[in-house]
This record gives structure tokens, C-alpha cells and sequence, in this order.
């Protein structure tokens, strides 16, 4: 009997044993956050790391491929163990996910805003948070500039940069800078214009974005250019030559070949600026890391500046540079209530404490809109230092109306019209054919 005895209470403590064991495996506090930047992936891992020891709430981050982030989040969020935090893109963005996005109005996240108006609203609810301003524009590297002003034959009346503040200018040196591209050491005026998949987005999304500013911007009915481009089910692209003057200045004064261009990356563009083989690069305040972590670059953090994206728009001597965000936090309704609620305390965490701040500032490199940054807590590196300078300046910043366009379908038909375009495969009136037909396929889709 004693012997029974014992067995028994042995499988009753093995039992129980096993019992909390498990009890403590899933026990463990964890959120999820889908990110959508490839070049901060590593970033947010320490992040991560450092939440958890503090916290004891593990944070899995997950980053999409670059160019896939909707159909990676679709995939995600079907599992069981969905994305607690995620990115949308703006009011587009919000259309997507409304069914997934928590109402985050009573949130200390949202009472940090500095600018309420930039959260993604419905009706008394607010479903996006955003977390960053951005900007961008032509980089240029200022010593290869001087190079060219003090050359004794160059053929254009420009000494300075702040002489340069419209297309035709912008065209007149660019053009005269390649004829004198040997004794100024470079390969070209401006990087490759990368038109590889996946990675047109600066054409595609950035630069249309200046063209469509303009042609929404008429719209008087609405507020801002924006809610205009949402509201557009036909676009006229009736500026549609000014993206060709810029778009053509690119790939003619470039270090690469307009029909080599379908192989060239961002990165490629970016190692190209870094090593001193071109002047100038289109690109955004989050390229500096792509620049200073190149080995072997040149580029000076005094040297490197922004110029608007000139295209030849009546009155663009006052334009600023594109300045805005597509980056807005949105937590899961769809999962359990603690882990929307431990997914909000660590963004919470993110942006107001000494050790999330730090990593903002001084690693993501972010232009965080939160009144818990204060001066000393802004970002050092040279590109975000020139974007909060731009917009010091007495011109108009061109707010980024690509959150208005339809979906990614039609970005993607445009990126690839341009690469044919490039390629000498299509003419630009087939261009223009194609992104107009794409925005009214694509914005009927939306409301059917």
C-alpha cells in the first residue's frame, strides 16, 4: 500500500509539475510588431532586446521584404498568432485595415502628438498614430558642387546653390556638369535611376508625388491635396510633362545607362553617391545610414545638403521640400485586450522614456512629432538636420499626396512604365496612358 501510495503521489506531483511548466510556458508576455522599414530591421531588434529586459515583455519583430509589406501583412494577420502592432499608410492605409485597427484616442501615445491632425481619423476615433517626420529631395554632395562653380570654363551663370531654385536651372548645370563630368572626377550628375523590382519606389511613389501634389492641389473642394486624391476616381496627370523634365534629366545625366537602369537598386544608388561617383541622389532624411555605413565613403557630413525636386511648375522658386510621413502605428483590434494593451505600452515606452528616446534619435535617425523630445533629444545626422531646416525656411513644404494613390497595383504599373520608357520600349505619351488608365482601374476596384 505504501508503495501505491507513493507512485501516486509521485505521478500527482509529476502531474502537477508538468501542469505549471506549462502553465509557465505560455505564460510568457509577448507582442508582435510587423515592421515595415528592411533598413531598420536591426534597429528594432536591439530595441527589443532592451524592452525585454526591462520589462520582461518579449516584442517578436518580423520585417517585410521591401516592396511587400501589404501582402506580408495579409498573410500574417490570418494566423494565429497575428501581428499585434502594425503599419498603415496613411487614410489609404486605414481604408485596407479598418476592421484590424484599435481605437487608440484615450491613449498617452496620442496625447504625446505635438500635431493631432496628423493622426488617421474616423469619426470620433483614432486608428493611426504617426511616428515620424520625414522628408525628401535631391541629395547633393556640396563639394562636388564647389568642384564645378569654381571651374574657369563652365558654361552656366550659377555660383551657388541658392541660385538653383527651379527646373530650368537645375537643368542648365546638371547638363553642364556632365560635359565637364571628367574634370570634376565623377561618373555622372545623378545615381542610377533604380528601376529593378521592387525598388522603383522613389519614382513611382516619391516623384509622382510632386506632379499629383500639384493637380490635386486645385481641387477647392477639399481641405488639402490629399483628401482630394482620395476622392479622385480619374486623374488628368495633367502634369504629367514636368514629371518627364525631371524624370529625363535623371536617366540622361546619370552614371549608368537608361537601359541598364532595370538592375539598379537603392543601393546601388546610394553606394554610387557614398563614393564619390555622382553628385546628386533622390532620396529621403533615412538614407544617411545607407551613405555613412558604405565603406569607403567620401561624403562629408558637412557636404551633404537637399534641393527641392524642381520640375518646371509655375512658381516653384517658392517650394520646399516633400515633407510628411506614410508611417502611422496601428495596434490589432482582432487580438486579445492585454496584448493591445502591452502592444500600446511599448510604443508608449518607445517615445517617452530616456532609453526609447535615445533609440530614436540617435539610432532610427527619426524626426519623432512628440512634444517628449525636446531640443537636445532631435536627430544629429546631416540629413535630418537639412530637413528641419527646410522647413524653418520661407517656402512651401510639398506634403506627401501619395498617401492618395490607389493602391499598390498602380504604383506598380507606373514603376513599370517607366522602366519601358527607360528602356526605349515605350514612348512617354504610352506612359501617361498607362498611369492614367491604372488610377481609374485601381480607384474603381477600391469602391466596389
Amino acid at each position: 500500500m505504501k508503495l501505491k501510495r507513493v507512485i501516486s503521489s509521485c505521478l500527482v506531483a509529476g502531474m502537477f509539475l508538468s501542469m505549471m511548466t506549462g502553465c509557465q510556458s505560455t505564460s510568457k508576455k509577448e507582442i508582435y510588431f510587423l515592421n515595415f522599414k528592411p533598413e531598420i530591421a536591426e534597429i528594432y531588434d536591439k530595441i527589443a532586446k532592451d524592452y525585454e529586459a526591462e520589462t520582461g515583455v518579449k516584442v517578436k519583430v518580423v520585417t517585410a521584404a521591401s516592396g511587400t509589406y501589404e501582402q506580408t501583412l495579409k498573410s500574417e494577420v490570418a494566423k494565429s498568432e497575428a501581428p499585434t502592432i502594425f503599419q498603415i499608410n496613411g487614410p489609404v492605409g486605414y481604408q485596407n485595415w479598418t476592421d484590424y485597427c484599435a481605437d487608440l484616442k484615450d491613449t498617452k501615445l496620442y496625447s504625446y502628438l505635438s500635431d493631432k491632425s496628423l493622426a488617421v481619423t474616423s469619426g470620433e476615433g483614432v486608428y493611426g498614430i504617426p511616428y515620424v517626420v520625414e522628408g525628401y529631395g535631391i541629395i547633393y554632395n556640396n563639394a562636388i558642387m564647389e568642384k564645378y562653380f569654381a571651374l574657369p570654363d563652365k558654361a552656366v551663370n550659377v555660383s551657388s546653390m541658392d541660385e538653383i531654385n527651379n527646373f530650368d536651372t537645375l537643368k542648365a548645370v546638371a547638363e553642364d556638369m556632365t560635359a565637364h563630368k571628367q574634370a570634376l572626377g565623377i561618373e555622372g550628375v545623378f545615381a542610377s535611376t533604380s528601376l529593378n523590382s521592387g525598388e522603383q519606389w522613389r519614382w513611382q511613389t516619391h516623384l509622382a508625388n510632386v506632379p499629383f501634389y500639384y493637380e490635386f492641389a486645385e481641387n477647392t473642394a477639399f481641405d488639402n491635396s490629399i483628401l482630394a486624391g482620395l476622392a479622385t476616381t480619374e486623374i488628368d496627370f495633367k502634369y504629367s510633362d514636368n514629371f518627364k523634365n525631371i524624370f529625363d534629366l535623371y536617366i540622361n545625366n546619370s552614371c549608368t545607362e537608361p537601359g541598364m537602369l532595370g538592375s539598379k537598386s537603392v543601393d546601388d544608388s546610394m553606394a554610387e553617391f557614398a563614393l564619390g561617383k555622382v553628385a546628386m541622389v533622390q532620396n529621403g532624411n533615412w538614407a544617411w545610414s545607407q551613405i555613412s555605413g558604405v565603406e569607403g565613403n567620401t561624403v562629408t557630413e558637412n557636404d551633404i545638403k537637399y534641393l527641392p525636386i524642381y520640375t518646371g511648375v509655375s512658381g516653384e522658386e517658392g517650394q520646399g521640400l516633400c515633407i510628411g510621413t506614410e508611417n502611422y502605428f496601428a495596434v490589432n483590434s482582432k487580438v486579445s485586450q492585454e496584448k493591445q494593451e502591452m502592444s500600446i505600452a511599448f510604443l508608449e515606452w518607445l517615445f517617452s522614456s530616456e532609453t526609447g528616446k535615445a533609440y530614436v534619435t540617435n539610432e532610427l535617425g527619426f524626426i519623432a512629432p512628440f512634444t517628449t523630445f525636446n531640443d537636445d533629444e532631435k536627430p544629429a545626422d546631416p540629413l535630418a538636420k537639412e530637413v528641419l531646416s527646410w522647413m524653418e525656411k520661407d517656402v512651401t513644404s510639398v506634403p506627401w499626396t501619395f498617401a492618395a494613390f490607389p493602391s499598390e497595383n498602380f504604383k506598380n504599373d507606373f514603376g513599370d512604365a517607366l522602366l519601358e520608357y527607360a528602356q526605349g520600349q515605350k514612348g512617354w505619351d504610352d506612359v501617361t496612358a498607362i498611369v492614367k488608365d491604372s488610377w481609374k482601374t485601381e480607384a474603381a476596384a477600391k469602391t466596389n
